[in-house]
Protein backbone atom coordinates (compact mmCIF):
# COMPACT_ATOMS: atom_id res chain seq x y z
CA UNK A 1 0.00 0.00 0.00
CA UNK A 2 1.21 3.47 -0.61
CA UNK A 3 0.70 6.62 1.09
CA UNK A 4 1.32 10.00 -0.10
CA UNK A 5 1.82 12.90 2.11
CA UNK A 6 1.83 16.67 1.13
CA UNK A 7 2.93 18.75 3.98
CA UNK A 8 4.78 22.33 4.40
CA UNK A 9 7.37 22.41 7.35
CA UNK A 10 6.44 25.60 8.68
CA UNK A 11 2.93 24.44 9.09
CA UNK A 12 1.76 23.59 12.46
CA UNK A 13 -0.47 20.71 11.83
CA UNK A 14 1.89 19.23 9.46
CA UNK A 15 4.35 18.95 12.51
CA UNK A 16 1.46 17.77 14.52
CA UNK A 17 -0.21 15.40 12.09
CA UNK A 18 3.01 13.91 10.69
CA UNK A 19 3.81 12.61 14.36
CA UNK A 20 0.18 10.96 14.75
CA UNK A 21 0.77 9.24 11.02
CA UNK A 22 4.29 8.06 12.42
CA UNK A 23 2.71 6.43 15.34
CA UNK A 24 -0.98 5.11 13.51
CA UNK A 25 1.69 3.30 10.70
CA UNK A 26 3.91 2.18 14.03
CA UNK A 27 0.77 0.32 15.16
CA UNK A 28 -0.24 -0.62 11.90
CA UNK A 29 0.05 -4.78 11.58
CA UNK A 30 1.04 -4.35 7.72
CA UNK A 31 3.71 -1.78 8.34
CA UNK A 32 6.37 -3.10 6.23
CA UNK A 33 4.35 -3.52 3.36
CA UNK A 34 3.09 0.51 3.47
CA UNK A 35 5.49 3.26 1.10
CA UNK A 36 5.62 6.24 2.02
CA UNK A 37 5.98 9.34 -0.70
CA UNK A 38 6.52 12.67 1.01
CA UNK A 39 5.22 15.71 -1.28
CA UNK A 40 5.94 19.61 -1.22
CA UNK A 41 3.99 22.04 -0.44
CA UNK A 42 4.41 25.59 0.27
CA UNK A 43 1.83 27.70 2.42
CA UNK A 44 3.81 30.77 1.53
CA UNK A 45 4.41 29.93 -2.13
CA UNK A 46 4.39 33.89 -3.06
CA UNK A 47 6.51 35.37 -0.26
CA UNK A 48 10.37 36.29 -1.46
CA UNK A 49 13.30 33.95 0.66
CA UNK A 50 13.91 37.24 2.15
CA UNK A 51 10.20 38.23 3.11
CA UNK A 52 10.41 36.40 6.61
CA UNK A 53 8.83 37.36 9.73
CA UNK A 54 7.85 36.67 13.36
CA UNK A 55 4.77 34.24 13.30
CA UNK A 56 3.26 36.09 15.20
CA UNK A 57 2.71 38.74 13.12
CA UNK A 58 1.43 36.64 10.26
CA UNK A 59 -1.05 35.23 12.25
CA UNK A 60 -2.55 38.81 13.04
CA UNK A 61 -1.78 39.89 8.98
CA UNK A 62 -3.29 37.09 7.41
CA UNK A 63 -6.30 36.38 9.60
CA UNK A 64 -7.09 39.64 11.21
CA UNK A 65 -6.15 38.63 14.62
CA UNK A 66 -5.05 40.87 17.97
CA UNK A 67 -2.09 39.61 18.78
CA UNK A 68 -4.19 38.21 21.97
CA UNK A 69 -5.79 36.42 19.61
CA UNK A 70 -2.86 34.98 18.16
CA UNK A 71 -1.06 34.04 21.29
CA UNK A 72 -3.90 32.14 22.53
CA UNK A 73 -4.49 30.43 18.86
CA UNK A 74 -0.65 29.60 19.27
CA UNK A 75 -1.24 28.39 22.73
CA UNK A 76 -3.72 25.76 21.93
CA UNK A 77 -1.58 24.40 19.20
CA UNK A 78 1.23 23.94 21.55
CA UNK A 79 -0.71 22.22 23.51
CA UNK A 80 -1.93 19.82 20.87
CA UNK A 81 1.90 19.82 20.15
CA UNK A 82 3.34 18.56 23.93
CA UNK A 83 0.59 15.74 23.56
CA UNK A 84 2.18 14.27 21.17
CA UNK A 85 5.90 15.22 22.56
CA UNK A 86 6.65 17.70 20.19
CA UNK A 87 8.81 20.44 21.32
CA UNK A 88 7.12 24.11 20.34
CA UNK A 89 7.44 27.54 21.00
CA UNK A 90 6.34 31.05 19.03
CA UNK A 91 9.04 32.50 19.16
CA UNK A 92 9.89 31.20 15.72
CA UNK A 93 9.79 33.08 12.17
CA UNK A 94 6.99 32.40 8.97
CA UNK A 95 8.54 32.64 5.74
CA UNK A 96 8.53 30.85 1.91
CA UNK A 97 10.04 27.23 2.40
CA UNK A 98 11.25 26.41 -1.42
CA UNK A 99 14.82 26.29 -0.71
CA UNK A 100 14.12 23.82 1.89
CA UNK A 101 11.97 21.79 -0.18
CA UNK A 102 14.20 21.49 -2.72
CA UNK A 103 16.49 20.11 0.15
CA UNK A 104 14.38 17.54 1.08
CA UNK A 105 14.34 16.34 -2.84
CA UNK A 106 17.71 15.70 -2.26
CA UNK A 107 17.45 14.43 0.71
CA UNK A 108 14.98 11.78 -0.43
CA UNK A 109 17.81 10.70 -3.48
CA UNK A 110 19.87 10.02 -0.31
CA UNK A 111 17.34 7.67 1.38
CA UNK A 112 17.55 11.05 4.37
CA UNK A 113 14.23 12.42 3.35
CA UNK A 114 12.50 11.38 6.96
CA UNK A 115 15.28 12.67 9.34
CA UNK A 116 15.85 15.77 7.37
CA UNK A 117 12.17 16.06 7.69
CA UNK A 118 12.34 15.81 11.47
CA UNK A 119 15.01 17.63 11.83
CA UNK A 120 13.49 20.85 10.21
CA UNK A 121 10.57 20.80 11.99
CA UNK A 122 12.40 20.22 15.15
CA UNK A 123 14.72 23.35 14.04
CA UNK A 124 11.55 25.07 13.59
CA UNK A 125 9.32 24.47 15.92
CA UNK A 126 11.43 23.55 18.34
CA UNK A 127 13.12 27.33 17.79
CA UNK A 128 16.66 25.83 17.42
CA UNK A 129 17.61 27.38 13.77
CA UNK A 130 15.87 29.24 11.24
CA UNK A 131 14.55 26.73 8.33
CA UNK A 132 15.01 30.07 5.76
CA UNK A 133 18.72 30.75 5.88
CA UNK A 134 21.35 28.90 3.57
CA UNK A 135 23.81 28.52 6.52
CA UNK A 136 21.85 27.26 8.80
CA UNK A 137 19.91 24.81 6.36
CA UNK A 138 23.28 23.31 5.67
CA UNK A 139 23.88 22.93 9.33
CA UNK A 140 20.78 20.89 9.20
CA UNK A 141 21.13 19.08 6.32
CA UNK A 142 24.70 17.95 7.47
CA UNK A 143 23.81 16.83 10.91
CA UNK A 144 21.26 14.24 9.33
CA UNK A 145 24.56 12.77 7.22
CA UNK A 146 23.61 15.10 4.33
CA UNK A 147 27.35 16.08 2.31
CA UNK A 148 27.49 19.84 3.17
CA UNK A 149 28.86 20.39 0.00
CA UNK A 150 26.43 18.77 -1.56
CA UNK A 151 23.17 20.63 0.22
CA UNK A 152 25.28 23.88 0.06
CA UNK A 153 25.56 23.73 -3.94
CA UNK A 154 21.90 22.66 -3.93
CA UNK A 155 21.11 25.89 -2.05
CA UNK A 156 22.73 28.05 -4.30
CA UNK A 157 21.17 26.71 -7.16
CA UNK A 158 17.99 25.62 -8.64
CA UNK A 159 18.23 22.07 -8.50
CA UNK A 160 15.04 20.51 -7.49
CA UNK A 161 12.71 23.50 -7.94
CA UNK A 162 10.95 21.41 -10.99
CA UNK A 163 10.40 18.52 -8.59
CA UNK A 164 9.05 20.93 -5.71
CA UNK A 165 6.43 22.78 -8.70
CA UNK A 166 5.73 18.99 -9.94
CA UNK A 167 4.42 18.17 -6.06
CA UNK A 168 2.52 21.65 -6.33
CA UNK A 169 0.65 20.41 -9.61
CA UNK A 170 -0.13 17.46 -8.47
CA UNK A 171 -1.34 18.71 -5.47
CA UNK A 172 -4.15 21.51 -7.12
CA UNK A 173 -4.93 18.65 -9.64
CA UNK A 174 -6.20 16.70 -6.43
CA UNK A 175 -7.94 19.21 -4.92
CA UNK A 176 -5.53 19.59 -2.40
CA UNK A 177 -6.60 22.92 -0.72
CA UNK A 178 -4.91 22.60 3.08
CA UNK A 179 -2.14 20.32 4.59
CA UNK A 180 -1.72 18.18 5.65
CA UNK A 181 -3.18 15.79 3.13
CA UNK A 182 -2.54 12.53 2.90
CA UNK A 183 -3.75 9.53 -0.14
CA UNK A 184 -3.56 6.38 0.79
CA UNK A 185 -3.37 3.83 -2.48
CA UNK A 186 -4.03 6.46 -4.42
CA UNK A 187 -7.98 6.52 -4.10
CA UNK A 188 -8.80 7.56 -0.50
CA UNK A 189 -8.10 11.29 0.33
CA UNK A 190 -7.87 12.40 4.52
CA UNK A 191 -7.35 16.00 5.22
CA UNK A 192 -5.45 17.75 8.43
CA UNK A 193 -3.89 16.33 11.89
CA UNK A 194 -6.32 13.76 12.64
CA UNK A 195 -5.39 11.60 15.80
CA UNK A 196 -3.62 8.58 15.47
CA UNK A 197 -6.83 6.21 16.37
CA UNK A 198 -8.54 7.97 13.09
CA UNK A 199 -5.32 7.52 11.02
CA UNK A 200 -5.07 3.68 11.86
CA UNK A 201 -8.89 3.08 11.10
CA UNK A 202 -7.91 4.38 8.00
CA UNK A 203 -5.30 2.34 7.25
CA UNK A 204 -6.50 -0.41 7.96
CA UNK A 205 -10.06 0.01 5.90
CA UNK A 206 -8.16 1.10 2.92
CA UNK A 207 -5.88 -2.23 3.45
CA UNK A 208 -9.00 -4.31 3.74
CA UNK A 209 -10.60 -3.05 1.01
CA UNK A 210 -7.91 -3.26 -1.70
CA UNK A 211 -5.98 -6.53 -0.55
CA UNK A 212 -8.43 -8.71 -0.06
CA UNK A 213 -10.13 -11.52 -2.34
CA UNK A 214 -12.85 -10.72 -4.13
CA UNK A 215 -16.12 -11.52 -1.73
CA UNK A 216 -13.93 -12.39 0.75
CA UNK A 217 -15.17 -10.91 4.01
CA UNK A 218 -13.21 -7.85 5.63
CA UNK A 219 -10.99 -8.74 8.36
CA UNK A 220 -12.56 -8.57 11.12
CA UNK A 221 -15.84 -9.25 9.41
Amino acid sequence: MRVDIWTDIVCPWCYIGQARFDAALAGFEHRDQVEVVQHSYELAPDLSPAETGPVLEMLMDKYGMSREQAEQAEARVAGLAAAEGLPYTSNRANGNTFDAHRLLHLAAERGLGDDLRRALYRANFGGEASVFDADALTEIASSVGLDAAEARSVLAGDAYGDAVREDERTAAQIGVRGVPFFVLDGKYGVSGAQETGTLIEALNQVWNETHRAPGAPAEGA
